[in-house]
């Protein structure tokens, strides 16, 4: 029996006039911008597009929300349907849902039904080294045992990992019925939170700060329409890679050796046709690959870097607005980019939110975390001024929020959700995976073209930006008080200032609405910075560009 995946939410109706060609183009790239001709995935598309339409793209904010239609997806897959996943971090016991949710119950019974299973896990860095090793051979083991092939994957550069958090589910027989999720979200504890913030049941303690159940803001999306082929194609190249997944230490490889976990990539199964449109997303699936020596990516030999070619290409277009939400954005050159879109154009704003805190809060850990940030916060600032806001979240008990989502729309036009930090790390070194999505549904309301380029305003963009600052801002007015750019900026201060001012007060009377306040990093001295920075260069956000694009300033 074929298995079906249940039918997507709040599907929008298929009647939006497509968007022109140009405007694609325009805030697009080109196959050859991407800058990668050895991969197949631009070859899967007419002329020199590297984009798919016809797409349904739907943000699903928090983990709980995921994670509840993830358990969805995979119950109702069969015997003969498709599931594969990548992960950066994975746990046995994190649960889904309720009881017998837990990730591998549910995927070790889909394996167990027959549904073919294949998993990507990176296989991280020493435990000693607060890394994820044995959790996430734990969970290749066990789903080994079940029937599934879930490898430990270390094919990456030196000191860097595989970020990609993805799942793809193909159910046999039907086309129309795959659906894929991408974005920020592991399968792994801390993720399964909600809107109102009171963190994981199943918590694992990062810095101080955030408490034993870390309050978590993350988003995901569920994409369905002929993208999922383009997500699909992206795990098919990481997974026909040929090279070794044997580790180079020979007593780590010994180990390995005598664990139940595959050490090769058995062939997948044939691929099948892309699903056919069925929404009015144009969708744009973007990647990370560093340049790997000794082999390198048959499917990238010197690299992908398209994330970071699309934000600068995006930047340069950007007149009103940029919003994002950001893990780290703690690098002087990704900085530049968006203080060179604040010059070039004088109404623009940018708000950033953040964490308050680093993860790691120790006297040799955090300062290296901080050094970053503080520099990149300096560049928007000195050329963005007053038009330059950054947050961090805190939840109505005053518990800080860990902001892990990576998320930016621009000018209510251009959106991207993904595994990708606005660090070097992200846009250099490590393997990243992101979703792009421009609207052919044009919002209506006012302003209706925020950056006068006669783009107009995009349902997707607009929608995710407005969801996200409801949240933030505890907003219960209209929308028509946030479309603005300028008065959706001077709402994001006020709350945020009288949010601060309370606090400042000894929090007497009632706690103001809203769950920002103004975020203002830790400065370091200059004996700590001195040690704190090459530090952070080398080993918090080590460059995989090939040294020329380096010297020259390129991605």
């Amino acid at each position: 029996m074929t298995g079906t995946v249940d039918e997507a939410p709040d599907a929008p109706p298929l009647a939006a006039p497509p968007a022109e060609d140009g405007l694609l183009r325009a805030w697009f790239l080109t196959a050859e911008e991407r800058g990668n001709p050895d991969t197949e995935l631009d070859r899967r598309h007419p002329d020199d597009r590297s984009w798919t339409t016809g797409n349904l793209v739907v943000a699903l904010i928090h983990g709980r929300e995921y994670f509840s239609r993830l358990l969805t997806t995979v119950e109702k897959l069969d015997r003969g349907d498709l599931l594969l996943f990548t992960d950066w971090r994975g746990d046995l016991d994190q649960r889904l849902d309720g009881a017998g949710s837990e990730v591998g119950e549910v995927l070790g019974r889909a394996a167990r039904r027959g549904v073919v299973v294949r998993g990507l896990v990176w296989r991280s860095h020493l435990e000693l080294l607060s890394f994820s090793s044995k959790p996430n051979r734990l969970l290749a083991e066990r789903l080994t045992e079940s029937g599934a092939q879930v490898v430990l994957d270390h094919r990456v550069r030196r000191s860097g990992s595989h970020h990609q958090k993805l799942v793809v589910a193909r159910p046999a027989g039907d086309p129309s019925a795959g659906v894929a999720f991408a974005g920020g979200i592991d399968l792994c504890y801390n993720r399964r939170d909600d809107a109102a913030h009171a963190g994981d049941p199943q918590g694992q303690p990062i810095a101080a700060e955030y408490g034993d159940a870390p309050p978590w803001h993350d988003i995901q999306v569920e994409v369905r329409g002929p993208a999922v082929g383009d997500l699909e194609h992206t795990f098919r190249e990481r997974w026909d890679d040929p090279a070794s997944l044997d580790t180079p230490n020979p007593l780590r490889r010994l180990f390995y050796r005598i664990r139940p976990v595959a050490t090769r990539t058995d062939p997948l199964p044939a691929v099948r046709a892309d699903p056919p449109p069925v929404g009015s997303h144009n969708v744009q699936i973007l990647r990370t690959y560093p340049r790997r020596l000794r082999p390198p990516y048959p499917f990238a030999p010197v690299g992908e870097r398209s994330i970071a070619r699309a934000y600068q290409k995006v930047l340069r277009r950007a007149r009103r607005l940029i919003y994002l939400e950001d893990q780290y954005m703690w690098s002087t050159e990704v900085a530049r980019l968006f203080a060179d879109a604040l010059r070039r154009a004088p109404d623009l704003h940018l708000i950033i939110v953040v964490p308050r805190y680093p993860t790691q809060g120790g006297p040799l850990s955090l300062p290296p975390n901080l050094v970053g940030r503080e520099q990149a916060l300096e560049v928007c600032r000195a050329a963005g001024g007053d038009r330059v806001a950054v947050y961090d979240v805190e939840n109505h008990a005053g518990t800080p929020v860990y902001v892990h989502a990576k998320a930016v729309t621009v000018d209510d036009v251009w959106a991207s959700v993904g595994s990708d930090n606005l660090n070097r790390r992200s846009w250099t070194h490590d393997s990243e995976l992101a979703v792009a999505t421009i609207d052919d549904a044009l919002d209506p309301r006012e302003p209706r073209d925020l950056g006068g380029l006669g783009d107009g305003a995009r349902v997707f963009a607009r929608d995710l930006r407005l969801r996200l600052w409801r949240e933030h801002l505890d907003w219960d007015g209209p929308d028509d008080d946030l479309l603005d750019p300028a008065a959706g900026f001077a709402a994001f201060r006020r709350r945020a200032e009288d949010l601060a001012a309370w606090h400042a007060g000894g929090r007497v009377g009632d706690r103001p609405p809203g769950r920002i306040v103004p975020h203002t990093p830790t400065r370091l001295g200059r004996l700590r910075r001195a040690w704190a920075a090459p530090l952070y260069h080398a080993i918090y956000d080590p460059d995989g560009r090939p040294r020329r694009m380096r010297s020259a300033g390129q991605w």
